[in-house]
């Protein structure tokens, strides 16, 4: 679902050249619904209201809301229509979709695996890989995709096992230890590609095998990722990296130099209440204007994804709560 997926950045559509603005208001007020409801595991509603906004303009969608639509639609039991989205990303030819190791590892999709359209989808997933790929580093393309997979299937079971047995049980401490032995093995790898080779760029390694080696740098130890961040700022400077992924490993640094982050990317959680929260936030007031520089949504949207409210007041007052309980914890 929505969470991890990267590399759908394009429209199957000009949106802006063909809506009004009350037919793209229309449009994202039901995919904000869709959103909600699929993080309520309310599925058919979900698909419901995503296939409200598509019918507002003729069919058409942003394809990230038409892969996600998908994964309502196969969620909710209609593996009809789950296919027809699906199968409208991997052959339009504006679109062509090509994550492969994403398709291939999200869990919302399991219910197709079985089918024979599900088997024309992989397999033309596959083609449109190869095709966009064929004139890149196919060895290192693919040693990446195997780290990309590694890195992301065992993370996204996280949430299910959370639900079935607590964020505190053994069987999430377990599954978090089998994460942290696959990604020291990662990091070998991704250290010596960078080592060698330096932050190289989508057109050798592709968008995706560009994106892993920020994946495991993001989750590797501090003092490693202190040891690659100026490379990977210089990677942005030279066109090899995103910026919005620099952000993202810049906040998690100077959260864990005991700083506060400057994007707002990282998510925390009150361990006594179970809630989610901003995490310490250097002015942010102005948050979404450094957010909108690097090509991040704005904070308000972002947050959407645990089902929170973002207020710059309710922030302030939670990080004073926060920093009263450390110093009474500090005191005892």
């Amino acid at each position: 679902m929505k969470n991890f997926i990267i590399l759908l950045f394009f429209s199957s559509f000009g949106l802006n050249s063909i809506w009004g603005q009350g037919n793209m208001d229309l449009y994202k007020s039901f995919v904000q619904k869709a959103d909600s409801l699929y993080d309520a595991k309310s599925y058919v509603k979900s698909a419901e209201e995503y296939q409200k906004a598509f019918d507002s303009n003729e069919g058409k969608a942003y394809s990230n809301d038409r892969y996600n639509a998908a994964c309502s639609f196969a969620l909710a039991g209609n593996k009809e229509k789950a296919v027809y989205h699906l199968l409208y990303l991997a052959e339009h030819p504006k679109i062509l979709y090509q994550n492969y190791a994403h398709i291939t590892t999200d869990t919302d999709l399991n219910s197709l695996h079985n089918s024979d359209e599900w088997k024309k989808i992989i397999s033309t997933v596959k083609a449109n890989k190869e095709e966009a790929e064929k004139d890149l580093d196919k060895p290192l393309v693919a040693a990446l995709d195997s780290i990309y997979i590694e890195d992301q299937t065992y993370r996204r079971q996280i949430g299910d096992i959370e639900e079935k047995y607590g964020r505190d049980s053994d069987e999430m401490k377990s599954h978090w230890k089998l994460i942290n032995e696959k990604d020291s093995i990662n990091l070998i790898k991704v250290r010596k590609i960078l080592d060698e080779r330096g932050w190289l760029g989508p057109k050798i390694i592709g968008n995706q095998g560009n994106s892993t080696l920020f994946l495991v740098i993001q989750h590797s130890p501090l003092e490693v990722q202190e040891q690659y961040l100026p490379m990977m700022r210089e990677a942005v400077k030279a066109g090899n990296a995103r910026s919005s992924s620099l952000a993202l490993l810049e906040d998690r640094v100077a959260l864990r130099k005991g700083g506060k982050q400057i994007y707002g990317s990282q998510i925390g959680i009150d361990q006594e209440t179970g809630e989610y929260y901003v995490s310490p936030l250097e002015d942010p007031e102005n948050v979404d204007q450094r957010r909108a520089e690097v090509g991040l949504r704005p904070l308000a949207e972002y947050v959407k994804n645990w089902n929170m409210t973002w207020n710059v007041e309710d922030h302030k007052k939670q990080m004073l709560k926060l920093e009263l309980d450390k110093n009474k914890e500090e005191k005892k």
